[in-house]
């Protein structure tokens, strides 16, 4: 008999549900903010229209590209969990920076505590999967 591929019920026309929690929620609306954060630091840090609008630009852009190379659920450089932890700190915590430089250092207190929050607890579950795997 044939070895039947691990995915043999998705090539039967089966779909698998993907469960999406409270906390991936928080998790997209976190991304979303910290590129969008980046992208306001390069726009009201450097003086326009050059290096202004290259920083405004290029900031969110670098995150999000190293965001999806390594921390992505999908990456194309799947990481330990403490290298997408590390990848996870840098781009949080410059959005953190971000906010301290602009001068809103509420927003950024309120930003690191919940990304804080929030990365513990994927922390946790990402651990647990890792286990069971």
């Amino acid at each position: 008999m044939p070895a039947t591929p691990v995915n043999a019920r998705q090539q039967e026309g089966e779909t698998t549900r993907v469960r999406v929690g409270p906390n991936d929620v928080v998790r997209l609306i976190l991304e979303l903010f910290a590129f969008f954060s980046l992208g306001y630091w390069g726009y009201l840090a450097w003086p326009f229209p050059w290096p202004g609008a290259l920083f405004m630009i290029g900031t969110p852009l670098f995150a999000i590209v190293v965001w999806g190379l390594f921390r992505s659920p999908k990456a194309r450089i799947p990481l330990d969990l403490v290298g997408r932890g590390i990848v996870e700190i840098a781009v949080m915590g410059s959005a953190v920076i971000a906010w301290t430089m602009l001068g809103q250092p509420i927003v950024a207190v309120v930003f690191g505590v919940i990304a804080l929050v929030s990365g513990a607890i994927n922390l946790r579950r990402e651990s647990d999967g890792e286990r069971s795997a």
